[in-house]
C-alpha cells in the first residue's frame, strides 16, 4: 500500500496508450472515409451500366429472340395493337425468358448472343457480340462491364431484359411492334474489407438498378 501512491503518480507509458488509442480512431476513420467512398464510386458505377445496358437494349437484337416475329391476333393492319405482351429475360443461369404480361406469348426464344452485346459489349468491326470483358474496349464496343467489372465476375449478379407493349408500333407492323425496354440490374453486393475486421461490418447488397427506354432500331448495332 505505502508504493500505490508513488505508481499513482507514475506517468511513464501514457504517451503509448494515448497514442494507441487515437491511432485506432484515426485509422477507422480513414479507412470508413476510403471504403465508403468506393461504395458510392461501385453504386454510381453499376446505375450508369444500367444506363448503358438499356440503350443497348434499345438499338440492339432483342434478347427475346421472338420478338420480331410477333403477330397480333386481335388487331386489324394498320390499327392499334392489340397483344398486351411483356415477356422478362434473365441473364441468370443459362438464360430463359417468360411470359409476364396480360396475354400469353408462345415464342420465349432466349438469345444468349444479344444478352453477350449487353453484358460485354460488341466485337470491333463485327456483328458478333464478346463473351468475355474486355478492358480495353471504348465508345460503341463498350459493355455494362466495361462500366462495372462486377457484372461480369459476381455470380449472383443478374440482368434482366423485359419487352412489353405499352401502346407503341401498330397491328402488322414489319418487324414486330415497338416495346419499351426495361433493364434491371440485381444481385450487387459491397463487401467491406478493412471495416470488417475493425467493427465487424458485413457484405450489404446494392439495390436494384432500373432503367425503361423505349425501343427504336433493334438492329444488333450498338450505337455511334
Amino acid at each position: 500500500m505505502r508504493r500505490l501512491p508513488t505508481l499513482l503518480r507514475d506517468e511513464r507509458g501514457t504517451t503509448t496508450i494515448e497514442f494507441t488509442i487515437v491511432a485506432v480512431l484515426f485509422f477507422t476513420l480513414t479507412f470508413g472515409i476510403v471504403e465508403f467512398g468506393f461504395l458510392f464510386w461501385q453504386y454510381n458505377s453499376a446505375a450508369k451500366a444500367a444506363q448503358v445496358g438499356a440503350r443497348l437494349a434499345a438499338v440492339s437484337n432483342p434478347v427475346w429472340a421472338g420478338l420480331p416475329t410477333l403477330t397480333d391476333d386481335g388487331g386489324s393492319p394498320g390499327g392499334v395493337w392489340q397483344t398486351d405482351y411483356a415477356v422478362e429475360c434473365s441473364s441468370s443461369g443459362s438464360g430463359t425468358c417468360v411470359s409476364v404480361g396480360t396475354d400469353a406469348v408462345d415464342d420465349l426464344e432466349y438469345d444468349g448472343d444479344a444478352m453477350n452485346c449487353l453484358v460485354f459489349g460488341q466485337e470491333p468491326g463485327a456483328a458478333s457480340c464478346r463473351t468475355t470483358c474486355d478492358d480495353t474496349a471504348t465508345g460503341p464496343e463498350q459493355g455494362m462491364c466495361n462500366l462495372h467489372r462486377r457484372i461480369a465476375t459476381d455470380p449472383d449478379a443478374d440482368v434482366i431484359v423485359t419487352y412489353a407493349h405499352t401502346g407503341m408500333g401498330f397491328s402488322g407492323r414489319p418487324g414486330g411492334p415497338v416495346p419499351t425496354i426495361t433493364l434491371q440490374l440485381t444481385g450487387l453486393t459491397f463487401e467491406f474489407f478493412a471495416l470488417a475486421s475493425l467493427m465487424g461490418f458485413e457484405e450489404i447488397a446494392m439495390p436494384d438498378f432500373k432503367v425503361t427506354m423505349t425501343g427504336e432500331d433493334l438492329s444488333g448495332a450498338a450505337p455511334e
